[in-house]
């Protein structure tokens, strides 16, 4: 049994890792249009943009719902990288003892 549980934490693990780099992305891109330096008129970079704001927005919505309002500036990626991180790092400490 206890192999079975060290493959399901690296697969988390791996989910995670794979979230964090679409989030990052994410900002890069949402960065990127807001200085206009790529367009959102492109059908290619809409798609791009559409699909990374679909896989993320499930997580961020509800931080920015608790997070009050700091004009215009938007952290929660920010919180939800800290969250991944913390959440990769439980799962090396604790995947290890088992």
């Amino acid at each position: 049994m206890q192999p079975l549980i060290v493959t399901l934490f690296e697969l988390l693990y791996i989910i995670l890792d794979l979230f964090k780099w679409v989030l990052l992305i994410g900002i890069v891109i949402s960065w990127l249009i807001a200085f206009n330096v790529i367009n959102t008129r492109n059908r290619f970079v809409y798609m791009v943009m559409d699909f990374f704001e679909r896989v993320t927005e499930p997580v961020l919505r509800p931080i920015r719902n608790v997070m009050p309002n700091l004009g215009g500036i938007d952290i929660s990626p920010i919180i939800a990288l800290l969250g991944v991180w913390f959440l990769q790092s439980l799962i090396v400490r604790y995947g290890m003892m088992m």
